[in-house]
């Protein structure tokens, strides 16, 4: 056979490895945050995130007043440090990811458990950032309810 026909029929056969789309590697960017919570791994989780990254969270205090809470890397990587192996463990779905060369946007609903068991659910809203090093989260934030979950 000729070189060029056995190309094409290993290709044709399924043989070769799919080619991971933007989309694909965005979504593992997002992955690895979430695996670095579940295994408690802080220095993990900071590689995650880009140098002026932005952390925040869309909360009600008492009164019933919206208020965004600022958290830093250092700080979130910190706390994530200090729990159990699996005690913390945010379940996602992917309902939107958009990618405009080094520029990405990520939209995931999730329920969060510690220990196993239900804490609260939201909504993560995620930009991200293509690197030298691959995508990095440069802003994330959050809302948090405890009720009206999926």
């Amino acid at each position: 056979m000729k070189p060029v026909l056995i190309c094409l029929l290993i290709l044709s056969s399924g043989i070769c490895a799919k080619t991971q789309t933007p989309a694909d590697s965005v979504k593992a960017a997002v992955n690895d945050l979430f695996t670095a919570m579940r295994n408690s791994d802080g220095g993990f989780l900071k590689s995650c995130f880009a140098d002026s990254a932005v952390l925040q969270s869309i909360a009600k205090d008492k009164e019933g007043n919206l208020l965004v809470r600022n958290e830093s890397v250092a700080d979130f990587a910190g706390s994530i440090s200090k729990a159990a192996k699996g005690a913390l463990d945010e379940r996602i779905t992917f309902d939107m990811v958009k990618v405009d060369g080094p520029l990405a946007s990520v939209w995931t609903p999730y329920s969060f458990y510690y220990n196993g068991n239900f804490s609260h659910c939201g909504v993560n809203s995620f930009q991200l950032v293509r690197t030298k090093n691959g995508w990095k989260i440069q802003h994330l934030i959050d809302t948090r309810r405890k009720t009206g979950c999926l």
